[in-house]
């Protein structure tokens, strides 16, 4: 039987079943489907409030004021988690997400950072410059 003392924290859970493995791939497969192919195609707003519809806001907020810091992050969150892809260009612009994402990448879950930073590998190094 082999030792659990070889766990590493940023690793998967050790004892993955075949079957949440396929889960996990699935769920991260999810995201990846809804990437742009740039960050350029991310054209959304930078000022002003912004309203979420149903399908994204659908646990809470539905209005945001990007001249409010926490409110912009949070508007930010919720699109990346819950937005399809056709919302990620209308309601994410990519100096924002730029700026925000070295905060943001704490706040989105490990798939999303992941999905996120593996396929845009700008917002990784950005993150590393603003340390």
């Amino acid at each position: 039987m082999p030792s659990s003392s070889q766990h590493h924290p940023a690793s998967t859970p050790r004892d993955i079943s075949g079957a949440d493995a396929e889960d996990l791939a699935l769920y991260r497969e999810k995201f990846r489907r809804r990437l742009p192919e740039s960050l350029d195609e991310l054209h959304g707003p930078t000022l002003g409030v912004v309203e979420l519809p149903l399908h994204m806001a659908w646990s809470g907020m539905a209005s945001y004021d990007l001249g409010k810091p926490r409110q912009r992050m949070g508007l930010y969150r919720t699109v990346l988690h819950e937005g399809l892809r056709d919302d990620l260009p209308r309601y994410l612009n990519k100096d924002l997400l730029l700026q925000l994402w070295p905060v943001l990448r704490k706040l989105v879950g490990r798939t999303v950072r992941t999905v996120w930073e593996d396929a845009f590998p700008q917002l990784a190094s950005h993150t590393r410059a603003a340390a």
